[in-house]
This record gives C-alpha cells, structure tokens and sequence, in this order.
C-alpha cells in the first residue's frame, strides 16, 4: 500500500470529521447567500485554533521562558564545557529556581501534529460535492494558486510569526527565520488552495495568540516586579 494511502487510512476518524465539518460550515455559509468553501475552511480553521488555545498557550510560554533562560545556560555551558555532568545538574538547579519545565513545550506540539496531518489528508481527498470551490482570486481551492499569491502570504505569515516567537536571534535563528518561510512558500507552490488558505488562516490566528499570550506574560512580570 502506498504510503499516503496508508497514512490516510491512520487518520480516517479524524479526516471524516473535518471533511463533515467543511460541508457543514459551508452549507452555513449558503444560509448567508455566500456559499464559500473558502470561508468554511477559515472558520473551521479559526474553531481548531480556539479549542487548542490552552494547549498553544503552554506551549508559547515554555518557548519564551526557555529563549529567556538561554543567556544562563550559555554560561553554564561554557563554564560546565569540560563537566557534562556538573553541566547537566547545574542547568536542572536553573531549570528548578525559575519554575521552567525544559519539555513542557514537546507534549502541545505533539498533540497538535496529528491534526495538521489529519488536515492534510483532509484536503488531500476532499469531495468538493460538484461544487467549483473558487474563492477569491483563486479559481478552485483543489488546485494550486496560480497567480501564486497565496502561497507568498504563507511564506510571509510564517516568517512574522517566527519574528514575534523569537526572543533571542542567533546566527543560527536568524538562518531558520529564513529557510523555514522559503521552504513553506515553495512546498505551497504545489498544494491544493485550499490546504495553503488553511495553514495560512492557522498563522495568523497564531500570531494573534502570540502576541495575546506574551502580553498576558509581560504584564504578569511587570506586575511581580
């Protein structure tokens, strides 16, 4: 059996869900005389977010807090660099005296990566019912963009929200802010529409609860202060 094939059928519960809910919000969407899959596909987009909120929330909040301690740990391990041991006990003392949990960032992450595949093979096997899912500028949402615009937004919301999650750029941050956005914009050259338009809505709800949650954070330690 081919791979993807074999992938899909993994993720078939969750893939009928999220193809029952696009028909669904787009018959909604019909009630309201616009009739869009387009916009059935941001708000299911928007209603995933939400309901993983607390669990990107977690996740934001480890990532600050380790990229705030990476100061001190670069210390450490250039005062530890010839005592692994010492090293490792030194940055769990850090670890323990700010309240940071160093994989309190991996559990989220690994919840949420079997709903972007589910997503994937949502769209990859998407029965559009006879309808011409156009949407905008776009002709069909099952076919790639071909004036390539939104896969330049993709690439372009993708590289704002590593600017406003990163605290401390390094030569090798500052290399990875640019690879990753490219490697998004050129992969999305070749996506369905439809899929594109969803990681692109899921990046800007993403920035949005970015900057929400580290407000929510400075306010907080501004306030301990």
């Amino acid at each position: 059996m081919d791979e993807p094939f074999f992938l899909m059928e993994i993720f078939s519960p969750i893939t009928n869900l999220f193809s029952l809910a696009l028909t669904s919000l787009y018959s909604l969407t019909e009630k309201f005389g616009v009739g869009s899959y387009g916009l059935a596909i941001i708000i299911l987009t928007v209603i995933i977010k939400l309901i993983l909120y607390p669990l990107t929330a977690k996740q934001l909040k480890s990532m600050k807090a380790m990229q705030t301690l990476a100061p001190k740990l670069k210390k450490l391990q250039e005062k530890y660099k010839d005592d692994p041991a010492a090293l490792q006990k030194q940055m769990m003392m850090l670890y323990q005296k700010e309240g940071v949990n160093p994989l309190a960032g991996c559990l989220p992450m690994l919840i949420q990566m079997p709903i972007l595949m589910a997503m994937y093979y949502t769209f990859f096997k998407f029965d559009y019912g006879g309808v011409e899912p156009s949407f905008l500028w776009i002709p069909s949402l099952s076919q790639t963009d071909p004036m390539y615009i939104l896969p330049i937004i993709a690439a372009l919301t993708t590289l704002l929200m590593q600017k406003i999650s990163t605290v401390e750029v390094t030569q090798q941050t500052k290399a990875m802010m640019v690879i990753f956005p490219l490697f998004m914009g050129f992969i999305s050259l070749n996506l369905p529409a439809g899929l594109v338009l969803y990681w692109t809505t899921q990046n800007v709800v993403q920035i949005i609860q970015q900057i929400i949650v580290y407000r929510s954070m400075d306010a907080n330690s501004k306030e301990a202060a």
